[in-house]
């Protein structure tokens, strides 16, 4: 049995940060069911050119193991129906501006009415409360507003405009909070409303520069660098976009890797044994590295540099990562069946369990509306008179 086995989802989220957190608790057994309408599917599977093909990919990364339903939540049937499947769910998830549940009706007070222990987890730009939480937002906006963007990128560059990792972010926060939630309900009987700020996860992640700031400092960006390491970060070799990424913990393994450099007929500064120094003219020993890794074959010099016990890999592209003969066995990487019946790859769950192996995706991206015989007839026993009804009314729809 999985971990999750036998809790619900009534699924309002959409975009990317909100459907991250409920299909990361999908994948460890909640049943999570996706709300949306003809009227207003989720914009992601709008098909678009990106990871290499044109189609609802952020959709189909963030959808798969989850069943869907429509529900027109514009017309009041449309938010008793709603309503009626929250009664029946562990949790309602959403990932509206703060206001929009409340003026569908389907507010924290209004969901308690229906079902006294939910769990209601909201996910927005700047929270339920306080003078900026009306602000919309989007993953670039997080990490812009909360910071992580500012101390990202080269020294001499601007900030850096981050992406899915500030959702991917912002969704395993929100995954945690809601098994925390979870597991207060168990003890105490109470639900709650989760209420998690997207760019407060981003500045939750820049602990270390806050404090140095309220200390007087003033911490700037410096691109691939470490404060202690050195050298530290990715050089490029001779292969054609191929780069290996190397961090030199102490001067035990400098020495080891400055060995191997003069080997290949280069001069090495003496001064370099010292860490200090080295973390001083950090520039001069870039250059240095670099001129060594352009010379080499990438993955023959990952496995000289770990061969001698210096940290180091090739900087992997997408295509290493589906291959990947260790993640395949792992089941990290898995082959779904999409909705036309072709395979592709997915990324499945990085959590193992001892005692459950079945843990991750189970099922592709569903069709819009595939799972309402389950749901509607099934799950709630609306018979199928009623469901004609309300199909005809576009309730269901």
């Amino acid at each position: 049995m999985k971990p999750l086995s036998g809790i619900r989802i009534a699924d309002f989220t959409v975009h990317a940060a909100g459907p991250f957190f409920t299909h990361m608790l999908s994948q460890l057994g909640a049943e999570c069911i996706k709300i949306e309408s003809a009227l207003r599917p989720d914009i992601f599977r709008k098909p678009h050119p990106v990871y290499g093909r044109n189609g609802p990919a952020s959709f189909d990364q963030v959808a798969s193991n989850k069943l869907s339903v429509r529900i027109n939540l514009k017309h009041p049937d449309g938010v008793a129906l709603a309503k009626r499947l929250v009664a029946a769910s562990d949790v309602a998830a959403e990932s509206f501006r703060p206001g929009v549940m409340n003026r569908l009706g389907l507010s924290y007070d209004e969901l308690r009415k229906v079902k006294q222990d939910i769990v209601m987890v909201s996910v927005s730009s700047s929270g339920q409360s306080g003078p900026d939480s009306h602000f919309a937002g989007y993953a670039p906006l997080f990490g812009a507003w909360g910071g992580l963007g500012y101390l990202t990128g080269y020294a001499d560059g601007p900030p850096v405009e981050m992406r899915h990792v500030m959702d991917h972010s912002v969704g395993l926060n929100a995954a945690m909070a809601t098994i925390a939630a979870l597991l207060q309900r168990r003890r105490t009987g109470e639900g709650t409303h989760v209420d998690v700020a997207a760019r407060e996860v981003a500045s939750a992640a820049i602990g270390e520069a806050l404090l140095e700031a309220a200390a007087g400092g003033t911490p700037r960006r410096m691109g691939n660098g470490d404060l202690r390491m050195s050298p530290h970060g990715a050089f490029a070799t001779r292969d054609p976009d191929r780069w290996l990424t190397i961090a030199v913990d102490d001067d035990r393994q400098w020495l080891a890797f400055a060995a191997l450099i003069e080997q290949a007929g280069r001069t090495v500064d003496a001064n370099f044994e010292s860490a200090s120094y080295r973390q001083t003219h950090q520039v001069l020993v870039d250059e240095l590295v670099a001129g060594w890794a352009a010379q080499q074959d990438a993955e023959e010099a990952a496995r000289l540099l770990q061969s001698h016990g210096i940290p180091a890999h090739v900087s992997w592209t997408t295509e290493d990562i589906a291959a990947d003969p260790h993640l395949r066995a792992r089941r990290t990487i898995i082959d779904v069946a999409e909705p036309d019946g072709r395979m592709r790859a997915a990324i499945g769950v990085p959590i193992r369990f001892s005692e459950t192996s079945d843990v991750g995706i189970v099922r592709g991206t569903p069709r819009l509306g595939e799972d309402e015989d389950y749901v509607f007839g099934e799950l709630l026993g609306i018979g199928a008179a009623e469901r004609q009804r309300l199909a005809d009314a576009q309730i269901i729809y």
